[in-house]
């Protein structure tokens, strides 16, 4: 008998080897492999943008970095609060000058920095051949002309002298609210790169007396000096009153425009989407109402213009620039 066991036997009577079916194994086989392949590639990707979203600029571990001059003003605090609840980290790092800001942002040391007016940008772009660029605005700052000895611009006496600050972003300006408070006449138009040598001396009421900016609230008390024109960062310091001033410049006109105060990035940047956000986030009501408090209720609001509207300005007065040289 045979056995159910035995394997068949070929025409010479050797036994056949079993032929097992396998495919049903392998294709098993090859859906396990490929599932575990593709959660090894799942779970790999995942660590990889994990990674990536955790050092993206803004991010707690890799946060915007902002120049500043007074990061504990009111406006900073407000700001930084209000970006981290829009979910952008910022470093506000504090400089004591005005003159290491630019170098540090063109260098990538900082990604931004919000300091300074479209006219010194525009200084500086073309004295250090650089091409910085404002991406958003902030507020204009009226610029006042204050003194103790008369309460009123126009009993200022003929021949009096009148401090001006000497450094050349805010001379060009301080002579122009003499002008157009009626004391002191041009000899041509006035620029935002007027200089004393365009006084006319002849027929002007009274003569300006160039002194560093943060001398000039001393000088107040100097029996020679009528008056002076204060650099806004020096008011408060000299326990005087924005109101107090005897005569301001209108702070919305266009011959104000070279005075926007901006938030300044590198060419490469001017579309980002985050720079432009947390230009967004400080021109909000919560920041702005800090800033305003802290200036006493003399800013103006430069939040109108876009980043090409100051962009379009700062290029009008680099062309001026290079024509004063």
């Amino acid at each position: 008998m045979t056995s159910s066991n035995q394997q068949p036997a070929d025409a010479n009577g050797n036994q056949e080897p079993v032929r097992v079916n396998h495919t049903v194994r392998n294709i098993i086989i090859a859906v396990v492999v490929i599932a575990v392949l593709a959660v090894a590639v799942f779970f790999g990707y995942r660590a990889i943008a994990g990674k990536s979203d955790s050092s993206a600029k803004g991010s707690q571990s890799n946060p915007v970095k902002i120049g500043v001059v007074g990061k504990t003003k009111p406006q900073w605090i407000a700001f930084e609060k209000k970006a981290q609840q829009e979910g952008i980290y910022v470093d506000i790092v504090d400089f004591q000058d005005y003159t290491s800001e630019n170098p540090a942002l063109d260098s990538g040391d900082l990604d931004l920095n919000e300091f300074q007016h479209l006219l010194y940008l525009a200084n500086y772009n073309v004295q250090n051949d650089k091409n910085l660029q404002p991406i958003g605005g902030t507020a204009v700052y009226p610029l006042g002309l204050y003194s103790d000895q008369v309460k009123d611009v126009k009993d200022i006496k003929a021949g009096s002298t009148v401090a001006i600050p000497n450094d050349e972003t805010n001379q060009a300006r301080a002579i122009g609210v003499l002008k157009s408070a009626g004391i002191v006449k041009l000899k041509g138009a006035w620029t935002p790169f007027t200089s004393p040598a365009d006084i006319d001396t002849a027929v002007s009421k009274v003569a300006v007396a160039p002194l560093k900016a943060e001398q000039v609230a001393n000088s107040l008390k100097d029996p020679k000096v009528a008056a002076g024109v204060i650099n806004n960062d020096y008011v408060k310091d000299a326990n005087l009153n924005p109101k107090d001033a005897i005569y301001s410049d209108d702070a919305e006109t266009e011959s104000a425009r070279p005075y926007i105060n901006v938030f300044v990035s590198r060419k490469a940047d001017v579309n980002n989407e985050t720079y432009l956000k947390l230009v967004r986030i400080f021109q909000s009501k919560e920041v702005l109402d800090a800033l305003q408090s802290e200036s006493g209720g003399t800013a103006a609001f430069a939040n109108k213009y876009s980043a090409q509207d100051l962009q379009g300005f700062l290029a009008t007065i680099e062309k001026e620039a290079k024509a004063s040289k």
